[in-house]
């Protein structure tokens, strides 16, 4: 028996508070005055678009009629919705690219409203802008823009925005503002920033070298922070790589084909080919090993090199590491670039996302044949640009940081002229692991690598300076990487 004296539970009216039915009525006082949500029919855009004409047009006279324009009819378009606890619209904001045609990444948010009783101490319409921001990210957008009112530009600054420019919309002032989006420089911080301090050590001269003339450098003069190492008097390139404990533990047969993969992709990237694998692996048990094994075997065979030996520990926590040997009589460096030299990114496209790291690890060589993987391993070996870096956990813009770095310049990267794929969003693939991806730099006009079934274009260029900028179709250049990203100097 209920409270009403009914013997079927009460129909709520909206969401149930579990709390209160409890009896905590304080939880009540706690519930939000607004909440908001995405657009998910016809009747809130409707409503939406009646708050945008009562405030446009008639409350401000911007426009005449109505304030639809393309970006309304255009099915990417996100409309974002703040509801009161009756569930009427009270507010709203839309999203969504910029040009037609590919989004490579170039979002502007726009129509911010919110209707007239609503306004106020409440702060619906800060809360759409900060939902807008969060959501552009969210769909991998790299640059996000609004033209806002120059009244509002107060606010938006409030919010963290940034005035880029005036401008006038209906004959009203208005100013081009940004939303700083630092995922690229955020990911380089992440993957490469320590490494300059961590190893400085190595790089001061002995305690009886008073002269400093022994002074170590890591990798060999003209190969500071390349992705392996010649070794002295020969012609081998050492490289090493270990994979993140925590894919070992949870993937292990993916942990031992990475194993391999990133190694031969480091003696790829200075145009060795492989001689052989050594590999050193801790495991919870033997059941665990052989999973890890299994994989590392699997991409061995693929690539066409041979597991040499190493060593396994048992009853330990997950961790692989693996050393690679390759040879080559002419290593390509990653500092070898110069201003004005163009960049190439030449990188396999087929592929998926790997389950469970979505916008992360993109898989292109699990399906490939193993001629297929050769010829794509040896495509620097066979074009020795100038300069050229495996895309590394940095990313693909970070990595081109680390080239720039180490050739003593900065980058700009063409945005619209990436190759990608349709799977990824740009922001996405500008920072994932892209399973065979290699940046090059040489003089304008070199011939591309011949990599198989691998895509590659031109991209952008080095430059004097430092840092990387993403420059976008209209001319403008957003900041990526601001500075340094590994700290190692130049090569």
């Amino acid at each position: 028996m209920y409270l009403d004296g009914s013997t079927a539970p009460p129909v709520a009216d909206g969401p149930v508070d579990i709390l209160a039915l409890l009896g905590d009525r304080s939880t009540l006082a706690r519930r939000p005055a607004f909440h908001i949500e995405q657009a998910a029919g016809k009747t809130e855009l409707a409503a939406y678009r009646r708050l945008r004409r009562d405030a446009f047009v008639y409350e401000q006279g911007l426009f005449t009629g109505h304030d639809l324009d393309d970006r309304d009819a255009d099915s990417r378009t996100i409309v974002l919705v703040a509801r009161d606890h009756a569930g009427t619209v009270i507010g709203g904001v839309r999203l969504g690219p910029v040009a037609d045609g590919t989004d490579i990444g170039w979002w502007a948010g726009g129509r911010l409203v919110v209707a007239p009783g609503a306004r106020g101490p409440q702060g619906i319409g800060a809360a759409l802008v900060r939902a807008a921001c969060a959501r552009a990210e969210a769909e991998g957008v790299l640059r996000f823009e609004a033209t806002v009112q120059a009244r509002n530009e107060v606010l938006f600054k409030r919010l963290g925005w940034r005035s880029v420019r005036g401008t006038t919309v209906a004959d009203a002032p208005h100013v081009l503002m940004r939303w700083p989006i630092g995922r690229i420089a955020a990911q380089a911080v992440a993957a490469k920033s320590a490494l300059g301090p961590l190893l400085a050590a190595f790089r001061e001269p002995p305690p009886h070298d008073v002269g400093g003339a022994a002074r170590s450098v890591l990798g060999g003069v003209g190969f500071v922070g390349d992705d392996g190492a010649p070794v002295p008097g020969t012609d081998v390139i050492a490289a090493c790589d270990a994979i993140v404990p925590s894919i070992v533990e949870r993937d292990p047969e993916w942990a031992g084909w990475c194993a391999v993969l990133v190694n031969v992709n480091d003696l790829a990237a200075m145009g060795a080919a492989p001689l052989g694998l050594l590999d050193a692996l801790g495991a919870k048990d033997a059941a665990h090993a052989a999973r890890i094994l299994a994989g590392l075997g699997q991409a061995a065979q693929a690539y066409g090199v041979p597991v040499l030996g190493g060593h396994t520990q048992l009853g330990v926590p997950a961790a692989l590491s693996v050393t690679a040997l390759g040879r080559t009589k002419h290593p390509v460096p990653g500092g070898g670039g110069r201003p004005g030299h163009a960049v190439r990114l030449t990188a396999d496209l087929g592929g998926f996302w790997r389950p469970g790291y979505r916008g992360r690890q993109w898989d292109s060589s699990t399906h490939r044949r193993p001629d297929e993987l050769r010829v794509m391993t040896g495509a620097v070996a066979a074009a020795r640009p100038a300069a050229a870096k495996d895309v590394s956990m940095a990313g693909i813009a970070g990595t081109l940081g680390m080239l720039a770095e180490a050739s003593r310049c900065g980058a700009v990267l063409d945005v619209a002229a990436v190759p990608g794929p349709r799977a990824a969003t740009m922001g996405d693939w500008l920072t994932c692991f892209p399973g065979f991806a290699v940046l090059t730099a040489d003089a304008p006009g070199a011939p591309p690598l011949p990599a198989g079934p691998a895509t590659g274009a031109v991209c952008g260029e080095l430059t004097e300076g430092q840092g990387v900028g993403l420059r976008w179709p209209d001319g403008e250049i957003t900041e990526a990487v601001t500075s340094t990203v590994t700290g190692m100097g130049t090569a």
